[in-house]
């Protein structure tokens, strides 16, 4: 049977990383999240902190960034950041390309969803959750305040919409740009995944 993909995008705190971890136990399966980031330092020979800076962020994706580049003098630094920004991009898409045709796994993140479109079996899932679900989750893990945890949420889903949307050309978080979107909220972390795991089975025919 060919390998098959589950690609899943998420909000801050709503349980994506957990929820992809547990799926990915219960289906036997490898899991990528923050690994990636490694895999693509070891490959490139690059220091794993420049892919930790570029990680879900684009400096270029808002029409006031293209006017600055035009018109700062700072041009040639905005430049290198740009061609810097693409080819790390470039160099973890093809890590992810190359795990995918290795074996059966789960990507979190990084546009996996976008750089496999190609994958004849690929199930893409966005991840959401309640406001105040999302905080609490952020406070206990980070041990920071509640304003601060919504400002790192605020900051976080920003950066990662610019970066979705800037290098796939769709719209992150909108339905229509995925295959199943699920707030966690409604069923807990545990019935989440045993939702996704099932919609997994049937729509990509695992049993």
């Amino acid at each position: 049977m060919e390998n098959y993909i589950i690609n899943i995008g998420r909000q801050l705190g709503s349980g994506g990383h957990t929820i992809g971890e547990k799926l990915s136990g219960q289906l036997n399966i490898a899991y990528y999240d923050k690994e990636l980031l490694q895999i693509a330092s070891q490959e490139s020979g690059l220091g794993k902190e420049f892919f930790e800076r570029a990680d879900e962020k684009t400096n270029i994706h808002l029409f006031g960034d293209f006017v600055g580049w035009f018109s700062s003098s700072m041009n040639q630094g905005y430049f290198n950041n740009y061609l810097r920004n693409e080819s790390l991009f470039q160099i973890q898409s093809d890590v992810i390309r190359q795990l995918a045709d290795r074996q059966s796994c789960i990507f979190v993140g990084r546009c996996a969803d976008y750089i496999l479109r190609d994958h004849p079996r690929c199930l893409n899932i966005f991840i959401t959750a309640r406001f105040e679900d999302r905080l609490q989750r952020i406070i206990k893990k980070e041990k920071i305040s509640s304003e601060k945890a919504k400002e790192v949420i605020e900051r976080t889903d920003k950066q990662r919409s610019g970066y979705y949307n800037y290098y796939s050309n769709k719209v992150w978080g909108m339905s229509t740009s995925y295959h199943l979107c699920i707030n966690s909220s409604l069923l807990g972390i545990d019935e989440t995944v045993a939702y996704i795991r099932s919609f997994a089975e049937k729509s990509l025919k695992l049993t």
